[in-house]
C-alpha cells in the first residue's frame, strides 16, 4: 500500500495530494473545480459545496469509482467465469484482480475472501454456516455494548436455533470495549468473541490485538467488525491473528450491495456452503452435488461484477493516498470538530478523546433528529437516531444521538458550517 503521497488538508478540498499549501489557504477557484469534479455527490445544483458529515453511514464516492462502474457496466460489460468469449475473460480477470485488491488492503490473500453483499451478509453467513456447524447448547458468545445490530441479530437467530448463549463485555468509561472485564469474562464455554474494530457510534477503537490474544487464550474464535476501521487505519488481518473479518465496501469510498468476508483459509475450507445455485458447485446429478471450493462455493450465482470492480476501484483510490494519511487527516477533524462543540454548554460528547473519524453527541432540551433537520436547512449533513446500536443509546442513557463523521473530503469548513447550525439551533430552541 502507498503511503508516501504527500497530502494536507485544506479548506474546499479535504486532502489533496501534493500540495505545500496550508490548511488555513482559501482554496484556489482551480482547487475547488478540481474537488468539484472528483466529488460529484458534494456539490449541490447552485454550485455551493455540501458539508456531508455522515460518512460513517455512508462515503461519498470519487469520479474514479463512478467512473470504473460505468465502464464495468457499459462497454466493458460481460458476466464472469462461464463465458468463453474475450470479453467474458477479461470481465473474469477483472472480477478476480478486484478480489486479490481487497485481500491486499487487510493483509490477506485473495483465496480467503468472500464477496457478500456487505458486512451484514457476511456476519449472517459466519452464523448460519460456521456458526450453525460447531457451535451447541451450553457454548458461548462474547459481544460487547456497542456492538451495531448486525453483529447482535444474528447471533440471536443462532441462539434461538442452537440454544448457545450470549454474553456482552460493558464498557469502559470513555466507551471503549472493557478488555480487563472481557479478560474476567471469557472462559473454556466461549467459543466465539465478535466485536467492532471501531465503534460506529462512539468511534472508540478496540486494542485488537489483545481481543484476539484474549479470545485465543480461551480456545474462542474472534470475529471484527471491520466497517468502521478498513476506511480509517491499516488493517493487517495476519498480523492481528484474528480468525474472521468483514467490511462493506460503501464506508470505504465504494458502492452498496458488496462487501467483504475474509476468514482462515482453514476455516472457509472447513465450512459448508450456505446458499446453493450456480457458481458455487463443482458437479451436479439428481442424485448428489460436490461443491467448489472456498471463496467461490460462497458466492452462489451470478455475482455482483460491476459492484466487485468498483470495489476494487476503491481500494486503489484509498490506497494511492494512504490510510496513514487518511487516519491523521480524520483524527485531526475530530479534535477540531471536538473542541468547538465543547465550548456548547448545551452539548454533550459521548466517546473518546481520540476517537476515530466520528463524533457522537446530544444537544440538550433539543431531539437529534430536529437537530438534523435544523442542520439540513443550513447545508450540513449529519446522522441522527439510534445508529443501529440501541442496546447502546440505552447504556448512554438517551433515546438517539447526534453523529458527524467525517471522511477524506471534509475539512474546517464542515466543522464552522456544523456550529453555525448549532448555534442557530441554539437560538431557535431559546
Amino acid at each position: 500500500m502507498n503511503e508516501q503521497t504527500s497530502l494536507l488538508p485544506r479548506e474546499g478540498g479535504g486532502l489533496v495530494p501534493g500540495s505545500a499549501s496550508s490548511p488555513e489557504a482559501p482554496a484556489s477557484a482551480g482547487a475547488r473545480d478540481s474537488f468539484n469534479v472528483q466529488w460529484p455527490g458534494l456539490v449541490n445544483a447552485d454550485g455551493s459545496r455540501w458539508h456531508y458529515l455522515d460518512t460513517a453511514a455512508t462515503a461519498q464516492k470519487p469520479q474514479v469509482v463512478i467512473d470504473a462502474m460505468a465502464r464495468a457496466m457499459g462497454a466493458d460489460y460481460a458476466t464472469v467465469h462461464r463465458g468463453v468469449y474475450a470479453r467474458s475473460a477479461n470481465m473474469t480477470l477483472a472480477y478476480e484482480a478486484a478480489r486479490r485488491k481487497v485481500a491486499g488492503l487487510i493483509g490477506g490473500q485473495e483465496g480467503e475472501v468472500v464477496f457478500t453483499r456487505g458486512a451484514t451478509e457476511a456476519i449472517n453467513l459466519i452464523a448460519q454456516t460456521w456458526g450453525v456447524q460447531n457451535l451447541k447448547a451450553g457454548d458461548r458468545i462474547l459481544l460487547s455494548q456497542l456492538e451495531h445490530h448486525a453483529n447482535i441479530v444474528p447471533w440471536q437467530m443462532l441462539r434461538d436455533r442452537t440454544g448457545v448463549e450470549i454474553d456482552i463485555c460493558p464498557l469502559t468509561d470513555d466507551g471503549r470495549i472493557d478488555l480487563d472485564a472481557a479478560e474476567r469474562m471469557l472462559t473454556p464455554a466461549h467459543k466465539l468473541v465478535a466485536f467492532a474494530h471501531i465503534s460506529n457510534v462512539l468511534g472508540s477503537l478496540l486494542d485488537a490485538e489483545r481481543a484476539v490474544a484474549l479470545a485465543h487464550g480461551v480456545g474462542a474464535l474472534i470475529l471484527l467488525d471491520g466497517c468502521q476501521a478498513v476506511p480509517r487505519v491499516s488493517v493487517d488481518v495476519k498480523a492481528l491473528d484474528c480468525d474472521f473479518y468483514v467490511f462493506s465496501a460503501h464506508k470505504l469510498y465504494g458502492p452498496t450491495g458488496i462487501g467483504a468476508l475474509w476468514a482462515r483459509a482453514d476455516i472457509l475450507d472447513a465450512m459448508p456452503p450456505w446458499q446453493g445455485g450456480g457458481a458455487m458447485i463443482d458437479r451436479v446429478t439428481f442424485g448428489t452435488t460436490t461443491f467448489a471450493p472456498a471463496p467461490q462455493r460462497f458466492e452462489a450465482g451470478t455475482p455482483a461484477i460491476v459492484e466487485a470492480i468498483a470495489f476494487g476501484a476503491a481500494v486503489d483510490f484509498v490506497a494511492g493516498i494512504g490510510l496513514n494519511a487518511i487516519h491523521a487527516h480524520e483524527s485531526a477533524l475530530v479534535a477540531k470538530a471536538r473542541d468547538a462543540l465543547r465550548t456548547t454548554n448545551s452539548v454533550r460528547l459521548f466517546g473518546p478523546e481520540d476517537s476515530a473519524g466520528i463524533v457522537s453527541f446530544a444537544m440538550e432540551g433539543v431531539h437529534p433528529h430536529d437537530l438534523g433537520t435544523i442542520l439540513d436547512e443550513e447545508g450540513v449533513a449529519i446522522r441522527a437516531g439510534h445508529h443501529c446500536a440501541q442496546p447502546l443509546m440505552e447504556h448512554l442513557g438517551v433515546p438517539a444521538t447526534a453523529r458527524a463523521s467525517f471522511g477524506i473530503y471534509n475539512d474546517e469548513s464542515d466543522i464552522a458550517a456544523l456550529v453555525r447550525g448549532i448555534e442557530r439551533t441554539k437560538r431557535i430552541f431559546g
